[in-house]
């Protein structure tokens, strides 16, 4: 199993710590570095900023918003981004929710989710392997541009640059299990959002294709006091399962219900919207917390971390918040 650092977003701005981090996660011989976006910050420019000051850590997004630019635009950025870096791109995308892409976007939410990701994948395949013209009779992502409004002066092209690689891994961050499902055959990876390596079976997962990467994010914390290190844990799901989404269409809430949790999401989420949010952090169950993550004393964590080597994952994506607890993670994964 190889480990990844997970850095998520930005805050109200840049994290000093994160270059720092991600120089040390190489020098321990970590496999990837990973950035993300919300409503802020973007994915691509810190990791381009990461790339510049390593060497041979993987670089990738997990993930980069679909809807924050077409899926062309999101190819530039791929190949531009794998050239400077000398090969080391891996492109994590997501569809996000109903609340972010029509309250921040202002594109609507596709009706037809696994389309509208069917159809992006394709066109950044296209774009990659450069054959010929992109083009895709879509519904959601027509190329050239054939809607009521079009000038019909649209022509196919192909990127003027030629990509590094054709192949540059493409993994989607999927939640439902049809999803879950269509990734396993679109894409060369899976990112799930939370992984408990107990309850296998929440995510339908079917037989996966060779060489199929499965790269969970874990938040990773060496402490000797477990309670208090699954507070960060509880607070960020929280505010996932409480606020990023609407009451009636959350995706995460409705994981964290399948994964056997139905009746505790509910009260996170009825208690965040009512303006609660400290109490729907310490609503969340410290058993949920803890088994989508890796907290606690060197010896614990040791023994935690066999539960995950036995199962699907091949990478597991640490949200670590310290030198130390990258130091021991690696360590411990020898």
């Amino acid at each position: 199993m190889r480990l990844g650092l997970a850095l998520g977003y930005w805050g109200r701005g840049p994290s000093p710590d994160h270059v720092p981090l991600a120089q040390e996660a190489e020098r321990l011989g970590y496999d990837s570095v990973w950035t993300a976006e919300s409503w802020g910050s973007d994915a691509f420019t810190p990791l381009t900023w990461i790339a510049a000051q390593t060497s041979r850590i993987k670089l990738g997004t997990a993930v980069a918003q679909m809807a924050a630019r077409s899926p062309t635009t999101t190819a530039m950025h791929a190949l531009t981004l794998d050239h400077l870096s000398g090969g080391r791109m891996m492109l994590g995308l997501g569809l996000s929710g109903p609340q972010v892409v029509e309250g921040w976007y202002g594109r609507p939410f596709p009706k037809s989710p696994l389309s509208a990701t069917r159809e992006y994948v394709d066109v950044v395949r296209q774009v990659l392997r450069r054959e010929a013209p992109v083009t895709l009779d879509g519904r959601f992502h027509s190329l050239p541009y054939r809607g009521a409004d079009a000038t019909g002066l649209g022509k196919a092209l192909k990127p003027i640059t030629h990509p590094l690689r054709p192949d540059l891994p493409v993994l989607l961050g999927a939640e439902g299990p049809k999803n879950v499902a269509q990734t396993t055959r679109i894409a060369d990876g899976w990112l799930p959002l939370y992984w408990s390596p107990t309850r296998p079976e929440a995510y339908a997962l079917p037989d996966l294709p060779e060489g199929f990467l499965v790269a969970p994010m874990a938040q990773v914390r060496v402490c000797d006091d477990v309670r208090e290190g699954l507070l960060p844990v509880k607070t960020m799901l929280g505010f996932y399962i409480g606020g990023m989404g609407h009451a009636a269409h959350n995706f995460h809430a409705d994981l964290m219900a399948r994964m056997g949790y139905e009746e505790e999401a509910r009260r996170i989420q009825r208690l965040f919207l009512e303006g609660h949010r400290q109490e729907a952090v310490l609503a969340v169950p410290d058993a949920f917390a803890d088994e989508i993550s890796l907290v606690g004393p060197r010896e614990r964590i040791a023994e935690r971390l066999e539960l995950w080597r036995k199962g699907p994952v091949t990478d597991l994506l640490a949200l670590a918040p310290d030198e130390e607890s990258l130091r021991v993670l690696a360590e411990l994964n020898r």
